[in-house]
């Protein structure tokens, strides 16, 4: 199989499994226990909390463990509404934030409070102006994602939290997709909150971090017992943690990264040497994530595409409901035309992924009949 399909999940990094085996074994105490087998596992939580802080920049106080993207997100947008109910009741996304972001706000709209959802422009990106225009005195969060999951389009989070803390008003990024493929800087990004996900770093499912600026306090969404500053409730998942903060430190080997963008730029100039313009790109040419093409294959149908490709994972920008292809939601609200968007197939290489396996990719895709 030549995996192709790296921003849906990534495969565990051999360094990371194997600094996580010992704490499925020998350090397998509790880390809120006083013996030796507990502090032992306390120190080793410890030690990946101030890896993933170095990885973002921030201080090891500020990074919150968790299960993964989702719950981070929704500690986010639930705590934020919950704890600052007095403020307003308004939150402002994009239309293209993924589902982990949308369904949470979708259930306070249910509660009684009010989401706006700003634009996109055809590369995916959001306006800083219309942003700020949607800003009230009754806003008291923004979350859009750093990087979109289907097209890599990179938002301009930096200038998005200035004109939101002119307003008083928190700033959230999901960055679940960007960790590892592009510099994380939360003092350069000026975000309040940031979500990452292991499993999309080559550590595993189920792990996920949520850095929370020093200084700000909200309600947690589990409760419980006072495991993580109590802004958490539940035993740490201590093995996973280990294998996290492992991934944030090799996740920022720039030559690494580099080699990432080497492949795809490869992919994307056979592409269009073999192809030319019966392809179009969805998504910025340039500010976008350096290992993410979504290509639209015009006149084809990205799904059936796909399954001509034996031996090929990948992702398709269009499915088919009841006889009738649909193209993503992502894709719809950049105004890619039904015609274009049936076509699409997101390729996101990665860290294993090699010039050899695209050569192979480029030849099932010549003899696939498009």
């Amino acid at each position: 199989m030549i995996y192709l399909d790296y921003n849906a999940t990534t495969p565990v990094d051999k360094e990371v499994a194997e600094v996580m085996i010992p704490y499925l074994y020998g350090h397998f105490g509790n880390p809120s226990s006083s013996h030796s087998l507990g502090q032992e596992a306390k120190l080793g939580i410890e030690r990946a909390r101030t890896q993933v802080a170095n990885f973002l920049n921030c201080a090891p106080g500020e990074v919150l463990f968790t299960s993964g993207g989702s719950e981070s997100n929704n500690t986010v947008i639930k705590g934020v509404a919950q704890t600052y109910r007095h403020k307003g009741n308004h939150i402002i996304l994009s239309t293209v934030e993924h589902p982990a972001v949308i369904k949470p706000c979708q259930y306070l709209e249910q509660l009684g409070y009010t989401i706006t959802y700003v634009p996109v422009d055809t590369y995916g990106m959001v306006q800083v102006d219309d942003v700020k225009k949607q800003l009230t005195d009754q806003t008291i969060l923004v979350s859009i994602m750093h990087s979109n999951n289907e097209t890599g389009t990179i938002q301009p989070i930096k200038e998005i939290a200035e004109v939101c803390h002119e307003r008083g008003v928190l700033v959230h990024t999901d960055a679940s997709q960007s960790a590892g493929k592009v510099e994380l800087d939360v003092a350069e990004l000026g975000v309040d909150f940031l979500t990452l996900a292991g499993h999309k770093l080559y550590a595993p499912k189920g792990i996920g971090a949520l850095y929370i600026r020093e200084g700000i306090h909200i309600e947690p969404l589990i409760h419980g017992a006072g495991h993580e500053q109590g802004r958490r409730a539940g035993t740490e998942n201590t093995p996973y943690i280990i294998g996290l903060g492992k991934a944030c430190e090799l996740a920022s080997d720039s030559a690494s990264r580099e080699n990432v963008k080497e492949v795809a730029d490869y992919f994307y100039d056979r592409l269009q040497e073999t192809f030319g313009d019966r392809i179009h790109l969805n998504g910025h040419r340039h500010k976008r994530l350096p290992n993410t093409l979504n290509v639209s294959f015009l006149g084809a149908v990205g799904h059936e595409l796909i399954a001509s490709l034996e031996d090929v994972a990948a992702s398709t920008g269009s499915a088919c409901h009841s006889g009738e292809t649909l193209i993503s939601p992502v894709l719809k609200a950049m105004n890619v035309s039904a015609s274009i968007g049936q076509g699409a197939v997101r390729f996101s290489v990665g860290r294993y992924t090699t010039k050899e396996e695209i050569d192979k990719v480029m030849g099932k895709l010549k003899n696939s009949g498009f």
